[in-house]
């Protein structure tokens, strides 16, 4: 007789549900703890921790290099251009030729001057060495003919008195007395005109004066045909060539003197308030970036440009780097106020900050609302007059606005 046992389940079958709820049991368990804690200590938040900082407030703003003033330069004769021994783009020596002209016909007139000049100084030599003694000697001659006219005379008179002469033996000694009497006036004139402050003396002295004067005049001419260079610079633009025929009134070169160097730039009107003389400001240019150099604000444009709403400023740059070149694109960062251990606030953490400023503060972990008063303002970072003071910790975003809740600064 076969005997059939009863079915009996498997342990594990049955036990497996009870594990399974006992797991998802614990896991809500944990899943709440850890919500709860997180609840309990708060959100991760950035935190700023305030502290003493010097404040620099600047201008930025892009200009170029610019010298003070350009000399232009060009010819005062018309010629044809011989030599350009420069380059645009050179740098130039005082006193430097630049352009040389033509200038044989110039040369030639200088020894026609320099010629008359020998001609005048011969003149006076002759009036010295020659004429002035003969006519002192034909003076002495008239004189010694003059005392002899005037004893003749005495002797007719005598004679015509005892009647042994008659009347014209008398008019004829007395016409001789006179002529020879006017002769020896006449030399003397010519005499004195021939010493050195007289007329004929003076005439000549005149007449060389002048061939001096053309002399001048030739060489002044002649200097006309090399064109040099005023100052030492750089050549900023060249507008000639050899062979060409030149005129006055127009510009062959444009010449960039070396002196103190300026930077022009274009300041937006908001800012105009900020700007003040002297102002120091770091500069570079775009071609050297990493290259900077100093400059000084040193002229504000009164006037403003209505179409761009800006102001026309000029800084000099007390020492200017080799690099730097007229016309080259610089940054410009003016400071325009600096003031040491402040305490300073990021703008990104202010709410309101352009009607009642305010921070959310962290104190034992939880969040509070404080009012302060802001001074200064930079792109960035504000000043703090009142309501915080150093070592306070306070919400980095500005976004965050919740107030008395506990947060887990980061």
């Amino acid at each position: 007789m076969k005997i059939m046992m009863p079915h009996l389940p498997n342990l594990r079958q049955l036990g497996q549900p009870k594990v399974l709820v006992s797991l998802a049991v614990g896991t809500l368990i944990v899943l709440s703890a850890g919500i709860l804690f997180r609840w309990w200590v708060g959100p991760r938040v950035q935190i700023d921790t305030l502290a003493l900082r010097d404040f620099v407030q600047t201008v930025v703003a892009s200009g170029h290099v610019e010298n003070p003033h350009r000399v232009e330069l060009g010819a005062q004769l018309t010629a044809t251009v011989k030599r350009v021994p420069v380059a645009e783009g050179q740098l130039v020596q005082q006193d430097q030729v630049l352009i040389e002209l033509e200038s044989s016909e110039l040369r030639a007139t200088l020894q026609q001057a320099e010629l008359s000049v020998v001609q005048a100084e011969a003149k006076i030599r002759q009036l010295n060495e020659v004429q002035a003694p003969v006519q002192a000697q034909n003076y002495k001659q008239a004189l010694a003919n003059q005392t002899t006219s005037h004893n003749a005379l005495s002797r007719a008179q005598d004679l015509f008195a005892k009647g042994f002469i008659g009347q014209a033996a008398l008019d004829e000694a007395q016409r001789n007395a006179l002529v020879t009497q006017s002769q020896a006036m006449g030399l003397k004139e010519q005499m004195t005109s021939l010493r050195l402050g007289g007329s004929e003396h003076a005439a000549a002295q005149a007449n060389l004066s002048q061939a001096h004067a053309s002399v001048e005049l030739a060489k002044a001419r002649l200097r006309y045909a090399q064109i040099r260079a005023p100052a030492a610079g750089i050549l900023i633009s060249r507008n000639v060539e050899p062979g060409d025929v030149v005129q006055p009134g127009k510009i062959l070169m444009t010449l960039s003197p070396v002196g103190t160097t300026e930077l022009i730039a274009q300041i937006d009107e908001k800012h105009l308030g900020q700007l003040k003389l002297g102002q120091k400001a770091i500069a570079s240019a775009d071609a050297y970036s990493t290259e900077h150099f100093d400059a000084v604000l040193s002229y504000i444009n009164p006037g403003i440009d209505v179409q761009r709403g800006a102001v026309t400023i000029k800084l000099q740059v007390p020492h200017a780097p080799s690099f730097l070149q007229q016309d080259m694109t610089v940054s410009l960062n003016i400071e325009t106020v600096r003031r040491d251990q402040v305490l300073l606030v990021a703008n990104q953490a202010i709410h309101d900050i352009d009607r009642s400023p305010w921070v959310m503060l962290v104190r034992n972990g939880k969040t509070s609302r404080q009012a302060i008063q802001l001074g200064m303002h930079g792109a960035d970072l504000s000043e703090v007059v009142s309501g915080l003071q150093a070592g306070d910790t306070m919400v980095h975003d500005g976004l965050y606005q919740q107030e008395n809740a506990r947060i887990r600064p980061q």
